[in-house]
Formats: C-alpha cells, structure tokens, sequence
C-alpha cells in the first residue's frame, strides 16, 4: 500500500522572549477613571503586549496622561515610569492628590492655557494668577513652553499631556468657564492666593498705579468725572479702575471662593 506524501512542514518562527505576546493586569484609582471609556472605570483592565514596554506608554496608551499620576505599584512595590513591564504583573496606578499638587506651587510657576481656554484664562488673571494665553497658540509651542518655563499647562486635549517634554499639567474636566475656574483653584489649592485686579487680563502684565494726570486723555467724560484712582497694564497701556463692574467682580470672586472649598 502506498504510503501517505509526507507534506513539508512549516518552518516554526524564531521567536524571541521580546517577540511574546504577554499580558498585564491594569487598575486606576479614583480621579484617573476620567480617563477611562465607561467599561473600563473602576475595573481590572487586562493589557495585551509585545516586546518590552515601559510602565510609562501603556498607562498612556489606556488614556491616562502621566502628568495626572503620582504613584505607581507594580505587584505591591513602587516602580518609577521607567520600569519595564513583565508578563504577569499587576500595575496598581495612583493620581495626584491636592497635597501633591500644591507642592508644585502652581501659583508660583505660573500657568499656560490652550487655545479652548481662553475665558479661563480671563478669570485667572482676574484673581492674580500668571496665565499665559493666545489663541493659536499650536500644540509644539505649548509642549515647548511648558517644558522650557516650567509652568503647568491646562489643557482640554488630553493627548497633549501625554508628551514627553511635559512635566506639569492638568486635564480640565469641564467644559463650562465658571466650573473650569472653580475646578482649577480647588485642585491646586488657590482660593487663599488669591489677590485679584493684580494683572492685565487681556496680556497678563503686572498693573501698575498710575495718577489720574498720566492717563486723562485716554478716559471717557464721566471717567474722568467720577473716577480718580487708575491702574496701567505697561506692556498694553491698558488702563482699570473700580467701575460699576468692580463690585460684580468681587461677588463673582467670592463665590468662587465659596465654591472650591465647599
């Protein structure tokens, strides 16, 4: 009886231990579910991969940015965002805390706004907070801002946070501009450092008192028979005083007081 053709068997790969597929299990704790799709929040999250992988690009490639993370455990211990992630591990992943955030003391460090944040931007400055803000300002130039002046960038664009070059920075969660401000000074800790009608709020310079002589052709008639004390922006030559507006802008600012420490 004829025997069966024995067909050529395929060659098996050359697979290296880096090649592997390898698996590990993910879990985000409590503000870093914002990031994550509705399935996802509050859950284990089995990671399929391949090759070595830092710690670093696979939280990120979950949606989280590494500017919201401060801690990370990997099977119970602490590992930085440089460690190399096995088959079989257990990443447990931890975001900032107001303590924490407050140490970066982003009042002092100042902060630079994207190009949605326009209104926002408006209001810090209202309170005395350093805010730099255009609007076409591109996404290179913020990631090269922020890393060159160390300021902490607030963004809408959560793969902004995700660049390298980026060491400070915050997702803002809302989109309305009230609630934007309220959620900024209650996560860095800001309603005591506030000191408003410091700053220009068209280009952020530091207003400077002027008399009433030095800025007389620039006022309106009633102006300039109601009011007498003024303040200059030098970089714009913007001129304020306490108008009928002052008093809303006080209440406005109050309220917001109110509401981050609520």
């Amino acid at each position: 009886m004829a025997q069966p053709e024995q067909l050529p068997q395929a060659a098996k790969p050359d697979r290296s231990p880096a090649q592997l597929h390898k698996q590990a299990t993910f879990r985000f704790q409590h503000k870093l579910n914002d990031f994550l799709p509705e399935r996802q929040k509050h859950q284990a999250i089995g990671l399929v991969f391949n090759g070595h992988q830092s710690v670093k690009h696979l939280i990120e490639s979950l949606g989280v940015p590494h500017t919201e993370v401060q801690d990370i455990l990997v099977n119970q211990s602490s590992v930085d965002f440089s460690y190399l992630v096995q088959d079989g591990d257990v990443v447990v992943v931890y975001p900032q805390d107001r303590q924490q955030l407050t140490a970066l003391q982003a009042d002092e460090r100042g902060f630079l706004l994207d190009n949605h944040l326009g209104r926002l931007a408006f209001y810090l400055r209202m309170l005395g907070f350093d805010c730099l803000y255009r609007n076409d300002y591109q996404d290179e130039e913020l990631a090269q801002l922020a890393s060159q002046q160390g300021r902490v960038l607030l963004t809408r664009d959560v793969r902004l946070l995700m660049r390298n070059v980026i060491q400070y920075g915050y997702w803002v969660r809302s989109k309305i501009p009230r609630q934007q401000l309220i959620e900024v000074v209650d996560r860095f800790s800001l309603s005591k450092k506030i000191s408003p009608f410091q700053r220009c709020i068209r280009c952020n310079g530091i207003l400077q008192q002027v008399s009433k002589q030095e800025v007389l052709e620039s006022l309106e008639p009633l102006t300039k028979k109601y009011y007498h004390e003024f303040r200059r922006c030098p970089d714009c030559k913007q001129v304020y005083w306490k108008g009928s507006h002052h008093q809303r802008m006080l209440r406005f600012i109050n309220q917001t007081i109110q509401a981050s420490n609520a």
